[in-house]
């Protein structure tokens, strides 16, 4: 655990997959064809508390869902990559963008399509119910499912890492 820990401490962005990870990886759609996702609220406080540590949050997910753009606005996440199909691209032109480097970069990935990202980042993370592949890859698994607590574990896993937890659950007593 030293060894996550240690990696965590020097992480800067924090990149998610959507599908599987914000959410359970299931999809439903309307009869009119409209898309729905349901995403875990304390998730998404996570994700706001880890931005306000310092380190910056990302999307990359290879489905576009308005249904993302909204969740995203609402939680202040402005980087986010839809429709990247090949998601190797996307990771390059962020970390140019945002001026840091892979290892400072930690990526949550569910399925094989995460692996080319996750094999290049500093914290590697899978969630609890990933594809085997991704687990073997990773360098932590998250004790929460996919859509139900996987951000928040690894969004408190970083700032314990970092020092800032403690202050930022402290603000609620």
């Amino acid at each position: 655990m030293q060894d996550i820990l240690e990696r965590a401490e020097q992480i800067k962005l924090v990149i998610f997959d959507v599908d599987g990870v914000l959410t359970d990886g299931s999809l439903f759609f309307s009869d009119s064809g409209e898309e729905m996702k349901a995403f875990n609220s304390r998730d998404g406080h996570g994700m706001k508390m880890l931005r306000e540590s310092g380190v910056e949050v990302a999307i990359i997910t290879g489905r576009t869902s308005n249904v993302v753009t909204h969740r995203m606005e609402n939680l202040g996440i402005k980087y986010v990559y839809q429709g990247q199909h090949e998601k190797l691209p996307a990771f390059l032109e962020l970390i140019e963008r945002l001026d840091v480097t892979a290892e400072q970069v930690a990526y949550v990935g569910d399925d094989v399509v995460d692996l080319p990202i996750m094999r290049r980042v500093g914290l590697a993370v899978a969630v609890q119910d990933a594809h085997s592949w991704v687990k073997k890859h990773a360098h932590w698994q998250t004790p929460s499912c996919g859509g139900r607590g996987a951000a928040r574990d690894i969004c408190e896993l970083i700032m314990e890492a970092q020092g800032s937890l403690e202050s930022a659950l402290r603000r609620y007593l």
